[in-house]
């Protein structure tokens, strides 16, 4: 019976929902989390499954009570304010996590993880495996997601060997992290290139101040990315700080680290895929989240960043 009126019983990587709410208050009525949506003519209340649930997005015309956050704090959950669509309105502007304090995290993580961060060798060593590990999770979700197949899209195409075995001798040779960056950076244009030939996008161009939709797809999918690798961050209790790639000046740069894992396999191929058939920002969501679950996006950033944090143990 205490296994189930544990509100965290279910661990995080393994939860189902994540929830992007607007117009809406979200509230704490009769021992249980709601929100409660205004009609003309009536008021809706929709429960929430707290103990199954890893992120609360809080759109547009949100609000909460303070009875809701201790519900929430009590399962791990985390909360936070973001512009409208589940993205900030402004580039400069970040979503801001509402993080439980009411328990101990694990400390093996950030322990682990501190062991190698200081050595810039071993710090390069981490980039690298996780560098890999994306290539191995591009070909993997590839290969099994016949959706994907459908639209033309295939691990093993001439083009997408060449580009990731390429990669992958690349990322051997890399002596510092900068130049780690850049091959990364000729990585992602090439698969650009790749998916928007596919889908037919052939004048395609990433800018993220477009307001195309593949454009505006790919920034909004990058966003629940992040929201998945600062999840598993904020679990593991490693710090966003401690980067491994991206620049050490930036405060989340191992939120884009963490992202980057999951990024080109998943969001990259569906921004392209859902602007051909011109789908709505929220159906565009739905996929995206869809896809996370069937390929269990969450569970891998949680091994890797386990793997690594631990490495020194194995």
């Amino acid at each position: 019976m205490e296994q189930l009126t544990d509100l965290k019983a279910i661990l995080h990587s393994k939860r189902a929902n994540i929830y992007y709410l607007e117009k809406c208050r979200v509230m704490q009525k009769d021992g249980r989390v709601l929100y409660l949506t205004e009609a003309k003519d009536e008021n809706l209340y929709w429960n929430i499954p707290i103990a199954n649930t890893t992120v609360i997005l809080l759109g547009t015309g949100t609000s909460i009570t303070q009875a809701a956050m201790r519900m929430l704090a009590s399962a791990g959950v985390l909360v936070g304010f973001c512009g409208g669509g589940g993205t900030p309105l402004f580039s400069g502007c970040e979503i801001e996590w509402l993080t439980p304090q009411s328990e101990y995290r694990p400390t093996e993580y950030v322990q682990g993880w501190l062991q190698f961060w200081f050595d810039d060798a071993q710090r390069l060593a981490v980039a690298k495996t996780f560098q890999q590990a994306r290539i191995d999770y591009i070909r993997k979700v590839w290969s099994k997601d016949r959706d994907l197949q459908a639209e033309n899209i295939f691990a093993d195409d001439s083009a997408i060997v060449a580009a990731l075995d390429g990669y992958a001798t690349q990322i051997e040779q890399a002596g510092k992290t900068g130049d780690l960056l850049q091959r990364e950076a000729l990585l992602t244009k090439q698969l650009y290139r790749y998916a928007a030939k596919a889908t037919q996008h052939n004048d395609f161009s990433r800018d993220h101040d477009a307001s195309d939709l593949a454009n505006g797809f790919l920034n909004h999918g990058n966003y629940l990315a992040y929201g998945l690798a600062a999840s598993t961050l904020w679990v593991l209790g490693i710090p966003h700080g401690f980067a491994v790639m991206h620049g050490k000046t930036r405060r989340g740069a191992l939120v884009f680290d963490v992202a980057d894992l999951v990024k080109d396999a998943i969001v990259l191929p569906w921004a392209f895929v859902c602007a051909k058939e011109k789908m709505s920002e929220q159906e565009f969501r739905q996929q995206i989240l869809q896809k996370f679950t069937d390929h269990k996006a969450l569970d891998f950033m949680f091994e890797q960043v386990k793997r690594q944090a631990l490495r020194e143990n194995e």
